[in-house]
Formats: C-alpha cells, sequence, structure tokens
C-alpha cells in the first residue's frame, strides 16, 4: 500500500511538473512611464472635481519558440473642468513561456486575459504612485476582468469576421 501511494504520488507530481512547464512567468518589468500635468500649477488652484478617462490595451509579441512578451498598456487622463489636470501612461510588461502543447484558444487566452492578470497589480500601483508624486489625489483603479473583455473581444472577432464572410457571398 505504501508502494502504491508513492507511484500515485508520483504521477501526480509529473502531472504537476507538465502543468508548470505549459506556463511560467520568467520576467515582470516596466517597459515606459509617462507623466504629464499640462496645466500646472493652475490646475491646483481649481475645485477637485475630476472626470477619470481610463484605456486599458494588451498587445503580445512572440519572441521566440514559446517565448511571448505581453504589454498592459493603461492610460489614465483626468480633466478637471475641462482642462487636463494629467495624463499618466504606464505599459507594464512581461515575458512569458507558453507550451506550444497548448491549443491556439488556450494559448490566446493565456496571452490575452491571465498574463495581464498577473500585470495588472503592477502597472496600478507604478500608475497610483505616479500620481501621488504629483500631489494629486491618490488614484486607485478597481481591479478588471480581463477574462470578460478577452470573452467580448472575442466575440465581436467572431462578428466581424461573420460580417465578412456575409458581404464576401
Amino acid at each position: 500500500m505504501a508502494d502504491e501511494q508513492q507511484v500515485n504520488g508520483a504521477a501526480q507530481g509529473e502531472a504537476t511538473e507538465q502543468q508548470q512547464q505549459a506556463f511560467a512567468i520568467q520576467r515582470i518589468y516596466t517597459k515606459d512611464v509617462s507623466f504629464e500635468s499640462p496645466n500646472a500649477p493652475d490646475i491646483f488652484r481649481k475645485e477637485w472635481q475630476p472626470e477619470l478617462g481610463l484605456d486599458l490595451n494588451v498587445k503580445n509579441t512572440k519572441l521566440e519558440d514559446n517565448t511571448y512578451e505581453v504589454v498592459l498598456k493603461i492610460t489614465a487622463t483626468n480633466k478637471v473642468a475641462g482642462e487636463v489636470a494629467f495624463l499618466a501612461e504606464v505599459h507594464q510588461a512581461g515575458i512569458f513561456t507558453v507550451a506550444d502543447s497548448l491549443e491556439e484558444a488556450q494559448r490566446a487566452q493565456l496571452l490575452g486575459a491571465f498574463c495581464p492578470n498577473i500585470l495588472f497589480p503592477y502597472a496600478r500601483e507604478c500608475l497610483s504612485s505616479l500620481v501621488s508624486r504629483a500631489t494629486f489625489p491618490q488614484l486607485n483603479l478597481a481591479p478588471v476582468n480581463f477574462d470578460a473583455v478577452f470573452a467580448q473581444h472575442v466575440q465581436q472577432r467572431q462578428q466581424q469576421q461573420a460580417e465578412q464572410q456575409q458581404t464576401d457571398a
């Protein structure tokens, strides 16, 4: 019985190792940072009723076999009384290993949703730090459901392809 447990434990260990080899984080880094406050110091004298515009973008690039760079770009534009108080942009990136054994749909899900979920807390902290250092009120971004964003993107692409097929027919 002890031998059976060791054999089963070894099989589970191999399965876990294969799953870990299917995806790995190699590095997470800040690729680009930008902060502008074009209307300072006048903007500090206005009543703070901000209008925050937020733009998220995810891009991935294949570096070599099984290795991808994923870049999460967050741009925050804050306006007060129609004037730009600040424009902050962070490109948070990571290098990830994704096994060839994964199906294309799984790979797309990993690169388009799972990796941005990993990168988002780093980008959020960097953006918050930039805004605080410029003495603006703290900017706390709510979590983003990248799975839902990715599913919406896939659905839009399917609709576009269906429409294109109808126009080609």
